[in-house]
């Protein structure tokens, strides 16, 4: 028995999954993470690198890692990929100026192998805001109909401020998830 199926099985008896939420520097990741987990949000500072936070989510163990969006650091993310489940990808539905740059940096994802597995889902944030783009809007500039018919994806319009839309999100990407590598339940 390899240590891989061994890993596999300490998996699946643990019911863990692995999250790893990227997007853009200022979008949300580190807000999002809190909020689900039912932390202070009043003070959050720019991620630099990534944090970890392992949260109990309905009866499974999501360890995810939050790494940071600048263009710095972004080279970096692939050093995350490995053994990812699920995938959150996060945009800013007010910044309108750097939605090309978001479609850009999802597309350069999408392309990697190690993720192919991985549920998608796309949190439209911030729809708080005045002037955000709909979850809707925000599908047809990223393009997620021509994506890849083999891949599960999600999006869903969310506020990190106010909560509103993280359970819808984080409830498919878990179910999702689940239905995929523990097949047996």
């Amino acid at each position: 028995m390899g240590l891989l199926s061994i890993i596999r099985k300490i998996k699946r008896k643990e019911k863990e999954m692995r999250i790893l939420m990227v997007g853009l520097d200022n979008s949300g990741k580190t807000t999002i993470v809190m909020k689900i987990n039912g932390e202070d949000t009043s003070v959050i500072s720019p991620t630099l690198g990534f944090n970890i936070k392992t949260i109990s989510y309905q009866k499974y163990t999501l360890n995810i890692w939050d790494v940071g969006g600048q263009r710095t650091i972004r080279s970096y993310w692939r050093n995350y990929f490995e053994q990812t489940d699920g995938l959150v990808w996060v945009v800013d539905s007010s910044d309108l100026r750097r939605l090309d740059d978001c479609k850009m940096e999802l597309d350069n994802l999408l392309k990697e192998e190690r993720l192919s597995g991985a549920s998608l889902l796309i949190l439209a944030n911030k729809q708080d805001i005045k002037g955000a783009l709909t979850p809707a809007e925000i599908a047809k500039v990223l393009n997620l109909e021509a994506m890849d018919k083999t891949r599960h994806w999600k999006i869903v319009g969310c506020s990190a401020y106010t909560g509103e839309g993280l359970l819808e999100g984080f409830d498919w990407l878990v179910q999702d998830v689940a239905s995929r590598i523990y097949m047996l339940d």
